[in-house]
């Protein structure tokens, strides 16, 4: 009697585990692809944020007012003629440009764009929120792809993984393995898990960190923003994690461009991208040098290139 799914005779065997494979290669691929997708800008029609002036209040520092609006501390140092050690005084007036180009990548669900450091939050195509976040160092990325609120909690109880652990008895820190709620606690007040092991979307106790690269790996926000969020998600809620350093916006008939650093060195070449997406703009007209000086900088705030032709 014949047993198994099989055939007995081996070269038909070897036959369809080859073609199985080759199949499985062929949908990892096409995954993988997908994947590339998100990660390719496309034309945008969208910014957040704006241009306006800033008082400095009691304990501002430049680090704290950058985190607070997305902006990187050397963009707000220079827009100010100041360095970017520079002591506040209060009373002080600061001009701030925090636009910042959406991604044109979903139209319900969470985007986080990793280069950009920023989250937005869509819910029948409609953005509902955007703030900065801080990310993964280097050596300890946030990964891109997509993922579905799993959990939330608030007051969450950090038990800290072994490999952090690890690094604290390298660095010769007191090793803790579980912290609990309160003033100490990294996690805030609020915890979003995502089905990526080990990730999620936290509040901060350290706010002044947020749009750096600093964490292991998971999505750090300021106590406001989370809380926000926290109340408007649910567990099912989806969202992406994408790399787009370059992203380019038509907004209202003017073109925008805002790059940022390749902080994980994954995505080098931005000029063929670039040109690319100028295609989708015949009847504009771009100012090249401008937006030249722009790949070169990329000081990550969204500045016009163009406006729509007038021929």
């Amino acid at each position: 009697m014949k047993r198994g799914w099989f055939p007995n005779d081996s070269s038909l065997r070897i036959t369809l585990v080859f073609l199985i494979a080759s199949l499985l290669c062929f949908f990892s691929s096409v995954s993988q692809s997908r994947a590339a997708d998100l990660n390719r800008a496309t034309i945008a029609d969208q910014l957040v944020g704006g241009e306006f002036p800033y008082v400095v209040r009691s304990g501002d520092s430049l680090t704290g007012i950058s985190a607070r609006f997305g902006v990187g501390v050397n963009v707000l140092a220079g827009d100010n003629d100041l360095s970017p050690r520079s002591l506040l005084k209060m009373g002080q007036h600061l001009r701030v440009d925090s636009r910042h180009i959406v991604p044109n990548v979903v139209s319900d669900g969470i985007v986080i764009n990793i280069p950009q450091r920023m989250l937005f939050y869509f819910k029948e195509r409609r953005l509902i929120r955007a703030f900065p976040v801080g990310l993964g160092r280097y050596d300890w990325p946030t990964p891109t792809g997509a993922f579905q609120i799993v959990a939330k909690k608030e007051n969450p109880i950090w038990s800290v993984p072994i490999s952090i652990q690890e690094e604290m008895q390298r660095e010769g820190k007191s090793v803790q393995t579980c912290v609990p709620p309160g003033p100490d606690n990294p996690l805030g007040k609020h915890w979003l898990g995502l089905s990526i092991p080990g990730y999620g979307i936290h509040g901060t106790i350290a706010p002044a960190s947020i749009y750096h690269f600093q964490t292991h790996g998971c999505i750090r926000a300021h106590p406001d923003d989370i809380a926000g969020l926290f109340d408007e998600v649910s567990p099912g809620t989806r969202g992406l994690l994408v790399y787009q350093r370059l992203l380019i916006a038509n907004v209202g008939g003017r073109v925008f461009l805002e790059v940022h650093p390749d902080a994980y060195k994954k995505d080098p070449e931005l000029r063929a991208r670039f040109e690319e997406l100028l295609k989708s703009l015949p009847q504009f007209s771009i100012d090249r040098e401008l937006a030249t000086g722009i790949i070169r900088n990329q000081d990550g705030i969204a500045r016009q290139i163009g406006v729509g032709s007038l021929r």
